[in-house]
């Protein structure tokens, strides 16, 4: 199978099923010196980990994260970092009758297409499990970039019609409610909305919102290696994600040129700023300075206990009930893969960035005195 790395210098490249013995994740490219222990990675996965509370799949599983190569002494040696999350608490017998039918928005029949064979056990590779390497991996890009003096708040900004409203905005409340919602109000209305859901055996989607903070001046490049090309990769590569937007996003549909440029002006330090950040912090591919702004839309949990239609692998129509155990809504457990992802595709940007000038690379070899 194809595709499972992502990035040229910091390479990121995930393994494992969702009802295998493990998932993990190699990191290539990651610089010498930098401290990391599992307790690093554990933060991470721990947001995104199942059972926390009834808005999530109720697998219990303590995702404890095992670092078996490139580190030492608590420091990174510069040579792949590997990694892997032993599953514990699979249950393989859930998902038996699912190898004899397709369920609604799932992989299992372009699957079955595409190789002739599948594990159907959890979705395999397709599986939300899939992700633990990317957060882990993402940990790590996070951490690099926060000595860089680069920051990411990350939040749910939607569930369903339910939507955080700019007044009521506060960051400390999105590690208080099991929504990862930064706003009070929003977040007791999203409960109660989802509680709805749930008693009619549905799902719901939402959206994930990233602001990154410090990120300087010219990262990414004009043509195919676009900031926000490579960002949108990154982020729609996550299985439940179907939109993406940079800054204002499809809203410039509805905008004119007057109202959509952002204005430059000077700061009293000399330097450039921007009135406004209608482009969301990148303009022609590469960074423009001001904070970063992305959404990623998050479609509803497809396995759902309500009676849906199919087929079989018999080309029958068959009605069905999926059994297991399934997040009711996966957008609060993506919050932190949104986040993983923008950090490894702003990372892989920066370190190739470093050959863009000659003065830079004078100056990092040559010997100024």
């Amino acid at each position: 199978m194809a595709g499972s790395s992502f990035g040229t210098i910091f390479k990121i490249t995930t393994w494992g099923e969702s009802h295998g013995k493990g998932l993990g994740v190699v990191v290539d490219g990651c610089p010498a010196g930098l401290p990391l222990c599992e307790e690093d990675i554990q933060k991470f996965l721990n947001r995104r980990k199942p059972g926390q509370s009834k808005y999530t799949t109720p697998r219990k599983e303590d995702d404890a994260i095992e670092i078996l190569s490139g580190v030492f002494e608590g420091k990174t040696t510069g040579t792949p970092i590997s990694m892997v999350v032993f599953n514990e608490n699979q249950r393989s017998k859930d998902y038996s009758d699912i190898a004899s039918y397709y369920r609604p928005g799932h992989a299992d029949y372009t699957f079955d297409m595409k190789y002739g064979f599948r594990d159907y056990r959890g979705g395999g590779r397709s599986s939300g499990r899939e992700t633990i390497g990317r957060v882990a991996a993402g940990a790590i890009a996070v951490k690099i970039l926060n000595q860089l003096g680069i920051t990411f708040t990350t939040y749910t900004k939607s569930i369903g019609p339910v939507n955080i409203k700019e007044e009521n905005f506060d960051a400390a409340q999105i590690s208080e409610n099991p929504l990862y919602m930064p706003d009070a109000e929003a977040a007791e209305n999203a409960l109660a909305y989802l509680d709805a859901c749930m008693a009619e055996l549905n799902s719901s989607g939402g959206v994930v919102e990233c602001v990154i903070k410090g990120v300087p001046v010219g990262i990414g490049d004009p043509v195919f290696e676009k900031l926000n090309a490579n960002l949108a990769k990154a982020v729609m590569s996550i299985g439940a994600v179907k939109g993406f937007e940079i800054g204002d996003g499809f809203d410039v549909a509805k905008a004119t040129g007057k109202n959509n440029n952002d204005a430059f002006r000077m700061r009293p330090d000399g330097s450039v700023t921007k009135a406004t950040n209608h482009a969301g912090g990148i303009s022609g591919g590469m960074s423009d300075g001001s904070n970063i702004l992305l959404r990623a839309t998050i479609k509803p949990t497809p396995s759902i206990a309500s009676v849906q239609q199919t087929v079989n692998k018999s080309g029958e129509e068959i009605d069905v009930s999926i059994r297991g155990r399934h997040d009711p809504i996966i957008v609060p457990r993506a919050v932190v893969v949104v986040e993983s992802m923008a950090a490894i595709a702003i990372v892989d940007a920066m370190f190739a960035n470093m050959s863009a000038r000659m003065d830079s690379i004078e100056k990092f070899y040559c010997n100024e005195s």
